[in-house]
């Protein structure tokens, strides 16, 4: 396009999702509902983490900083996708899609740092039992969360202010939240440097710790095969599974979406495939880490006893 034709424009058009009118009050529900359900289920977990001394450990202590993280990942998105499906095609100013952008790839980047954080964590415990709370200490959790809040936004400030800088000449974003490809895919100008200058900042960040990632629990794996009994190995194996499962379902879409080339996948996809990651793993993640967790279950016994008993003697 001929760069004297190339416009500003002060605003987007977030397409959304193509739904029949009868389908569409439906599927707003349902993921209103999930949405709340989200918060609900996520703000669960970090008060039952503060309320019972019985979870006051470097892992939970981890889990309710992920927790915190996730109210605030969904809260990024799926205002927008309510209003999409609601009222169709919604303008968004130029500054809120960018400031969306920004605070979107900034708390998943965050979380791909969290999610290596937490893996250290199960490493020690496992590997290094008899130090494990030395290493470990109070006050290396919170200088290794605030790390992770610190690379995650840090490391989303490339990608975020080069897509902001682009000159766009067109504005429906062909997605329910502004994110890179759908993006690039509105300038006027070729975005093939940016794009490989994105997939190697998130491909390093993200690929780096799930390397990490994989190097811990294969340390782990080796620690756990060398225990002698069953029991042992199971017990060990069990208070990784839930970590291991968000792993999966976290890493998995978002390398899906994000490595390669963006917007290689087919019209329509990336935005399904970014409902698991950006509303389904949030959803999913006080499920996976309470349901499957007897120790979060025996807190909610005791704490729910406390509260009994502190209304009968009011």
């Amino acid at each position: 396009m001929d760069p004297v034709n190339h416009t500003w424009t002060q605003s987007f058009i977030l397409a959304g999702f193509t739904i029949s009118g009868t389908l569409r009050p439906l599927v707003f529900l349902g993921t209103l509902c999930i949405y709340l359900l989200t918060l609900a289920g996520n703000l669960f977990i970090i008060v039952l983490v503060r309320a019972d001394s019985g979870l006051s450990t470097p892992m939970y202590f981890f889990i309710s900083v992920l927790s915190f993280l996730e109210l605030w990942y969904v809260s990024t998105t799926v205002p927008t996708l309510l209003r999409t499906l609601l009222r169709g095609c919604s303008p968004i100013s130029s500054a809120a899609c960018f400031i969306q952008l920004y605070v979107f790839h900034s708390l998943g980047m965050t979380e791909c740092y969290l999610l290596g954080v937490m893996a250290l964590d199960r490493y020690l415990a496992i590997c290094r039992p008899l130090h494990y709370h030395a290493l470990m200490s109070r006050q290396v959790q919170l200088w290794l969360a605030l790390a992770s809040w610190v690379a995650g936004f840090s490391a989303a400030l490339v990608p975020a202010s080069l897509t902001a800088t682009l000159p766009f000449c067109l504005k429906v974003v062909l997605h329910y939240f502004c994110d890179l490809a759908p993006l690039m895919q509105l300038a006027c100008v070729d975005t093939g440097w940016h794009a490989r200058v994105h997939g190697a900042v998130i491909g390093v960040a993200t690929g780096c710790n799930f390397v990490l990632i994989l190097g811990l629990y294969g340390g782990i794996l080796k620690a756990v095969l060398k225990l002698s009994s069953a029991a042992s190995r199971t017990k060990a194996f069990s208070t990784c599974s839930s970590h291991i499962t968000v792993v999966v379902l976290f890493y998995g879409s978002a390398f899906t979406v994000y490595v390669g080339s963006p917007g290689s996948q087919a019209e329509g996809i990336d935005k399904l495939i970014a409902l698991v990651y950006a509303l389904l793993t949030p959803f999913l993640n006080p499920i996976i880490y309470s349901l499957r967790n007897k120790e979060v279950k025996e807190a909610v016994r005791r704490t729910t006893n406390r509260i009994r008993t502190i209304l009968r003697e009011t």
